[in-house]
């Protein structure tokens, strides 16, 4: 399976050299509000996402990274003989 991870972390340390909590500063927001981003408990709105990319000076394409995940299910095939 492969799902979307975002990377705000990465991203404010690599464009701008600044902790979540100077991007939340930079961007008006509670702290609490860019962590659980960060950390994947909630996704960012449109207009926040907009927000980050013009902070960070950084397209939403660079924000997200593929994660492969193994689906660890086993496929067991069923014969209707």
């Amino acid at each position: 399976m492969i799902t979307l991870k975002i990377k705000i972390k990465e991203m404010a340390r690599k464009k701008q050299g600044w902790s979540l909590y100077r991007l939340a500063k930079e961007l008006g927001l509670p702290q609490q509000t860019v962590y659980s981003w960060a950390n994947g408990r909630t996704q960012p709105s449109y207009d926040n996402m907009d927000k980050l990319c013009r902070v960070l000076d950084c397209s939403i394409g660079e924000l997200f990274e593929a994660d492969m995940q193994k689906d660890n299910k086993l496929d067991i095939a069923v014969n209707s003989d």
